[in-house]
């Protein structure tokens, strides 16, 4: 009876053994994992019909691999993942993942197989997974990194990567706890595509693990633009249409990316950017924006920026890049607002990081000039200051410092509390943004500093050279805020003469960020953003240079200008 019960035993598990081997076969057989001589796809078997046999075998199957396992190992080194902002530790391929590569790093023959005496001929002579998205090869620094631990402690050093705990059921860890290939692909089923776990759409595959801060309100997960057909194809490698959709994978490609660090497609940051932003799929055109004389020329830099790097060394490399000013998985439409009248970043500035105006890193930028800050600060980008000033200083935060003298109420409300010229609703305890002088000159298109036809990068004219005819398109920028019949009325001061008889510009005497007090700057001297131009203005005939602040619209000044001197001090 016992005999019979063991037989009977064995039956079960031999019935039940074919029949999960009959269904795995099944799934496999309309894929390209069927490598038999039926299979489906070019790279195929010449003459052999069994299925699994180039993975598995129920006989003379390697003991030191579960799986039943039929192939040789590779003993190939791989270059692993590597990226400054990677948290978990990655070494050569374990597990899973390293029999995935015994056939898509192409170092070991298809047909070697441990059960089988001689090579297995594919059809047409091929060896190996010839060139293509199928071949991963021994450089995994492209790829998402596998083979690494994924537990409580490393989710608790990065908050952007989720639990372990959290993940869904067809997102599994090896018996070691280690992230595998088969975490994302389920090599016996191709229901989802590319032999996906589960389907990726929305990003869901990718967000099962990571959760980026502010992702699902941003505008890459919830856009439902779609491409136009024109030019370049945004989602070459996607069945998916919108920018919804492909959520993670507009960006980032999981193997064979254009670049090793944070995989992203094109290896050129802004490629990455302006294959939507370029009016195919979102509707504003950068690529014409950045193509202006001025601006933030992101396409002159590559492999330069660093999102660890730090901004508030004066040492970091010269660049700009899209995403010092844009957090991706953040950005969205939103249009900035205010607190208590004072402009705060917008939508598309969202989560960016920035430099308060003390010189303190942030990690999330609440002001637009903060964002700023990171090139225009200590670390200043700008080499040579466009104006020679008396007072010279390049380090834009300490200009806009309110402990300065006088200062454009970027950061605070200005020092001036009379200032007759400012054009409702503005008022003396108004505050600015950089974007208000440093924006599009063109209105209609996509706001932001990216490009500019006028220099410094401003958002309408403001003409600097000596001798200029005052006009209303001279003085622009001024105009904007500041009331042009009011100026040219001389209200608080002579303009008139100055600006329009003696045709000096507006920068001559003011030096429109500020004063740096580090500097020397002091509310006598400095008032009213006074700091000349050294090239128009110079020292009287007794090496005088100065203007002397006397009260509400009352100063004199120490100087020569166009010729005419002024020893004994010009009282206005």
């Amino acid at each position: 009876m016992r005999r019979q019960l063991i037989f009977l035993g064995l039956g079960v598990f031999v019935l039940v053994t074919l029949s999960a081997t009959t269904l795995l076969g099944a799934g496999i057989r309309d894929t390209l994992h069927n490598l038999s001589a039926s299979g489906p796809g070019s790279i195929k078997a010449l003459n052999e019909e069994e299925l699994c046999i180039f993975c598995h075998t129920p006989h003379q199957a390697r003991r030191d691999i579960p799986y039943l396992w039929n192939r040789l190992d590779s003993t190939a080194n791989y270059t692993p993942y590597s990226s400054s902002t990677l948290s978990a530790s990655v070494g050569q391929p374990t597990g899973a993942s390293k029999l995935c590569l015994s056939c898509h790093d192409g170092t070991v023959a298809l047909g070697m197989l441990g059960s089988r005496a001689e090579e297995i001929p594919f059809a047409g002579g091929l060896r190996f997974v010839p060139p293509g998205p199928r071949l991963i090869g021994t450089d995994l620094s492209t790829s998402h990194p596998v083979s690494f631990v994924y537990d409580a402690t490393l989710a608790a050093v990065n908050p952007e990567i989720r639990s372990p705990s959290a993940l869904p059921t067809p997102v599994r860890l090896d018996k070691n706890n280690e992230l595998q290939c088969t975490a994302c692909h389920e090599p016996h089923d191709n229901s989802f595509g590319n032999f996906l776990v589960m389907s990726n759409q929305n990003g869901q595959l990718c967000t099962a693990c990571h959760a980026p801060t502010g992702w699902l309100a941003s505008s890459h997960a919830t856009s439902s633009a779609t491409w136009n057909g024109l030019g370049r194809d945004p989602w070459p490698d996607s069945d998916q249409t919108t920018v919804a959709q492909n959520a993670c994978g507009s960006c980032h490609k999981n193997h064979a990316a254009g670049r090793g660090q944070r995989l992203l497609r094109d290896r050129a940051e802004e490629d990455n950017c302006l294959s939507c932003h370029n009016g195919n799929v979102a509707t504003s055109n950068l690529t014409t924006e950045l193509s202006k004389t001025y601006g933030h020329k992101v396409q002159d830099y590559i492999d330069v920026h660093d999102p660890a790097e730090d901004f508030s060394l004066a040492s970091l490399p010269r660049h700009v890049e899209c995403m010092d000013c844009h957090n991706p998985h953040q950005s969205s439409a939103q249009e900035g607002s205010v607190a208590g009248g004072v402009p705060l970043v917008s939508g598309a500035t969202t989560g960016v990081s920035g430099i308060d105006i003390d010189g303190a890193a942030l990690s999330a930028a609440t002001y637009t000039y903060e964002i700023c800050f990171k090139c225009h600060s200590t670390n200043s980008m700008q080499a040579t200051a466009p104006i020679v000033r008396q007072l010279e200083q390049n380090n834009t935060r300490l200009e806009l410092h309110p402990a300065n003298p006088s200062f454009h109420p970027v950061a605070a409300v200005g020092q001036n509390t009379n200032v007759p010229s400012l054009i409702y609703p503005l008022t003396e305890q108004s505050r600015i943004s950089c974007l208000s002088c440093h924006n599009n000159p063109a209105t209609s298109g996509p706001r932001g500093p990216h490009g500019s036809n006028f220099p410094f990068l401003l958002a309408a004219e403001y003409v600097t050279l000596d001798f200029s005819t005052e006009t209303e398109l001279t003085y622009r920028l001024c105009y904007q805020c500041h009331s042009r019949s009011n100026l040219l009325s001389d209200q608080s001061f002579p303009h008139n003469r100055h600006v329009v008889t003696e045709k000096t510009p507006c920068s001559a005497c003011h030096d429109p960020h500020g004063v740096s007090i580090l500097q020397g700057g002091n509310s006598t001297n400095n008032s009213h953003l006074i700091n000349f131009d050294l090239n128009i203005v110079a020292p009287d005939s007794l090496g005088q240079l100065r203007f002397e602040d006397l009260g509400t619209f009352t100063g004199q000044c120490f100087l020569n200008c166009h010729g005419a001197t002024h020893d004994a001090g010009k009282v206005y």
